[in-house]
C-alpha cells in the first residue's frame, strides 16, 4: 500500500468556513488611542487603516477580474514618514478567526468556536519582544518593513501589518500600530503503510500564547524491535528578548540528515538569525549524540550500525554597520563575517567501511571530520510583498538584490587534511511586471599537493512568473533549471537526482554520477472555489534529469523523466503546512521506480522563506 500522510487536525477542524463569511464584534482600539479622541469610529478607523496598508502594495489586475493581489515593495508604505519620530507603539493581536482586511469580521462557525477553546492568542509581550523598531527613534522605512516581515515569518503568525498613524497637530511625530493574526497553533499528522507501519505526531506551536513549541511523536512497526518508537521536543522562540531560538529534543525514531537511517539521539540547538540588515550578530550551536541499531532484523551485510557525537557552532558580525548607517540609514549594502567550527566523531562504525584490519576507509558519510571555516558575505536584500508563490493568498516576502558568500578554511576527514575555498552567489531579480527570478552559482574545492580535489560547480536559475488571470483563476508558472559538475572526487558523495536538483518524487539512489543537468516545470492554477475554508490549486508538472556516470563520457549519460499532476489544498487559518496530492509517472527510471505513484503529503511549506546569511559551509550539491 502506498504511504499516505493524513493530518488528524483536518478531521477536527473540517467545519472551518472562510473567515470573511461571518460578522462579529467590532475591534476595540487601544485605550491610549481612545484618549487621543481621534475623530473616527473605532471600526472604521482600524479597517480603513488596514485597507490603506494593503492598497499601498496592491496591483489591481486587468478589467473584468474581481480580485486583486499584493505585489509591491515592502518599504513603500513607510517612505512618506521617513525621519519622523515614533511616539508610541501599539500592539493589536487577533485570533485565527479574524482577517486583517476587516478586523470587525469573525468566523462564528462551530469549528471556529471549538478551536477558540483550545487556542490561546499570542500574548502582546511576545510581539513586543520581536520588535527592533523602538519608541522615541526616527522612522526608518526599511527597518519598519524588515520588522513586519520578521513577525510574519514566525511559525505561529499567519500575517502581520505595521501601520503608521499621523498625529493631529504634531506633524513631526507618528504613532505605530502593529496588527498580527494568529494561526490555529495545534496540529498533528500521521502516516500508514498498511497496519504493519503507523506513525504520527501532535504539536502545539504557541503554547499558552508564549512562542513555545511542544511536540510528541510515536511509531508502531511490526517488523521493528522494539515495535514502538517515540520522540519529543521543546522549543522556545526569542529567549529573553535575545532573538535566540532554543530547542531541546530526544527521539528513538528520527531520520538522520547524514545517513538517512533511523536513529536515536538527543540534541540541543541554539539559533540566532540575522533578523534585519541593521542587526549586528548571528550564530548557532548544535550539540547531539546519535546512534543507529539493527532494529529491523536485517542481514548484517545491509545494516549500517553506528554512533557519533556532533558539535557544530558558528558566530558572525556585521562589519562596519555603525559607520555605514551613521549618516544615512537607508544604505542597505552589508558585509558580514562569520566563523564556524564543526566536529563529528564516530564512536562506532559500520563494518562495511572498515578494512580487514579494522581501520576505517574513506567514506563520504561515515568518516569522522573536523572543519574551521571563515566566510565573508556581501549582500543587499530588500523584499517585495506578494502572494500565490507557495500560499493561497497569505502574504509572502520575496527578496530582490544580491548575496555573495566567499568561504575559506581548513577541513580534516579521516586522516586527510586540506585547505578549502568556495563561493556561493545569488542574484534575486523582481521585474516590474511581477516576475521573480533567482540566479545562483556555487563553486568550490579542496587543495591537496597542488591539485584541486572534490571540485564542485553548480549553476542554475529559478523563476516564478507574474500572475496571469483566467476569469477568477490565478495562474503562475514555475521553472527550475540547473547544471552540476563534480570533478576529481575523493571524499564527496556522488551527484544524485533524488533531491531538489533532480526529479521530484524520485526515491531511488541508484542513479548517480559526476555531471547532472535538470529541468523542472510546473503551472499552478489557484481557484477561487472554497470548500470548508480550504482553497485549492491543481497543477500539471514535468521534470527531466540527465546524469553522467563517474569517469564516463557524455555519451553514457542516462536520461530520467517524470510527469504528472496534482492538487494542493490549504486552510490559511491552520498552522500546519499545505496538503498536496501528487501523481507521478516515471516513463524512464530504475525498475523499482517505473510506473505510476500517488502520494498524499502534508509537509509542503506555505510561505516563501529566505535568509540574509547562513552558517559557513562547503558547497552542497545534493541539497537546496
Amino acid at each position: 500500500m502506498r504511504t499516505l500522510t493524513i493530518y488528524i487536525i483536518l478531521i477536527v477542524l473540517s467545519g472551518f468556513l472562510p473567515v470573511a463569511d461571518a460578522f462579529g464584534q467590532k475591534t476595540k482600539l487601544p485605550d491610549s488611542l481612545n484618549r487621543e479622541k481621534l475623530h473616527f469610529t473605532r471600526s472604521k478607523f482600524v479597517n480603513n487603516l488596514l485597507r490603506q496598508g494593503v492598497s499601498s502594495v496592491t496591483r489591481t489586475p486587468e478589467s473584468g477580474v474581481d480580485e486583486s493581489y499584493l505585489n509591491g515593495k515592502s518599504e513603500d508604505p513607510y517612505l512618506p514618514y521617513q525621519g519622523k519620530i515614533i511616539r508610541h507603539i501599539y500592539i493589536n493581536t487577533f485570533n485565527f478567526d479574524r482577517t486583517l482586511d476587516d478586523t470587525s469580521r469573525r468566523d462564528n462557525s462551530f469549528a471556529a468556536r471549538a478551536g477558540n477553546r483550545l487556542h490561546k492568542s499570542t500574548r502582546k509581550f511576545v510581539i513586543r519582544d520581536n520588535l527592533f523598531i523602538k519608541e522615541n527613534t526616527p522612522v526608518n522605512a526599511f527597518m519598519m518593513a524588515d520588522n513586519e516581515r520578521f513577525i510574519r515569518s514566525l511559525e505561529y503568525i499567519h500575517d502581520a501589518r505595521i501601520l503608521i498613524l499621523d498625529i493631529p497637530n504634531n506633524p513631526d511625530s507618528v504613532d505605530v500600530s502593529i496588527f498580527t493574526k494568529d494561526l490555529f497553533s495545534i496540529g498533528g499528522g500521521g502516516a500508514s503503510n498498511g497496519l504493519n507501519h503507523i506513525n504520527g505526531n501532535v504539536y502545539e506551536t504557541n503554547l499558552a500564547g508564549m512562542a513555545q513549541r511542544v511536540e510528541v511523536s510515536g511509531l508502531y512497526d511490526y517488523n521493528r524491535n522494539p515495535n514502538w518508537g517515540y520522540g519529543a521536543l521543546y522549543k522556545k522562540d526569542n529567549v529573553l528578548h535575545s532573538f535566540i531560538d532554543a530547542t531541546v529534543g530526544y527521539s528513538v525514531m528520527s531520520i538522520s540528515p547524514y545517513t538517512h537511517e533511523e536513529e536515536s539521539g538527543e540534541y540541543l540547538t541554539l539559533t540566532r538569525q540575522l533578523v534585519s540588515p541593521y542587526s549586528r550578530f548571528a550564530g548557532g550551536l548544535t550539540i547531539s549524540e546519535d546512534q543507529a541499531y539493527n532494529i529491523y532484523h536485517s542481514p548484517d551485510s545491509v545494516v549500517f550500525p553506528y554512533k557519533y557525537t556532533l558539535f557544530d557552532g558558528w558566530a558572525g558580525y556585521s562589519i562596519g554597520i555603525k559607520k555605514l548607517t551613521a549618516t544615512n540609514n537607508t544604505i542597505r549594502d552589508r558585509r558580514f563575517l562569520a566563523i564556524r567550527y564543526y566536529q563529528r566523531d564516530f564512536l562506532q562504525l559500520p563494518q562495511q567501511v572498515l578494512t580487514p584490519t579494522g581501520t576505517p576507509r574513506f567514506d563520504p558519510i561515515f568518516n569522522s571530520s573536523r572543519a574551521v571555516l571563515a566566510q565573508m558575505t556581501f549582500f543587499r536584500q530588500d523584499y517585495y510583498k506578494t502572494q500565490y508563490i507557495y500560499g493561497f493568498g497569505t502574504t509572502e516576502d520575496l527578496p530582490y538584490g544580491y548575496n555573495i558568500a566567499v568561504t575559506t578554511g581548513w577541513h580534516e576527514q579521516l586522516n586527510l587534511q586540506r585547505p578549502y575555498a568556495g563561493v556561493n552567489a545569488t542574484d534575486y531579480i523582481a521585474t516590474g511586471q511581477g516576475d521573480f527570478i533567482q540566479l545562483f552559482l556555487r563553486s568550490g574545492g579542496f587543495l591537496y599537493k597542488n591539485k584541486v580535489q572534490d571540485g564542485s560547480f553548480l549553476i542554475g536559475a529559478t523563476a516564478y512568473s507574474r500572475i496571469f488571470f483566467l476569469n477568477s483563476t490565478k495562474i503562475r508558472q514555475y521553472i527550475n533549471l540547473s547544471y552540476t559538475h563534480l570533478y576529481n572526487r575523493v571524499t564527496y558523495a556522488p551527484l544524485r537526482i533524488d533531491n531538489y536538483f533532480g526529479l521530484r518524487g524520485f526515491l531511488s539512489d541508484s542513479a548517480y554520477g559526476t555531471r547532472r543537468l535538470s529541468l523542472q516545470l510546473e503551472t499552478e492554477f489557484y481557484l477561487k472555489f472554497k470548500l470548508l475554508g480550504f482553497q485549492f490549486a491543481p497543477f500539471p508538472w514535468g521534470d527531466l534529469s540527465l546524469i553522467t556516470p563517474e569517469n564516463g563520457p557524455y555519451s553514457r549519460s542516462a536520461l530520467y523523466t517524470s510527469l504528472g499532476g496534482g492538487l494542493r489544498g490549504r486552510n490559511e487559518n491552520l498552522v500546519f503546512e499545505t496538503i498536496e496530492l501528487r501523481a507521478y509517472f516515471f516513463p524512464v527510471a530504475p525498475s523499482n521506480m517505473r510506473g505510476f505513484k500517488v502520494v498524499l503529503n502534508g509537509n509542503i511549506r506555505y510561505r516563501y522563506s529566505s535568509n540574509y546569511i547562513t552558517a559557513p559551509d562547503v558547497v552542497q550539491l545534493n541539497t537546496q
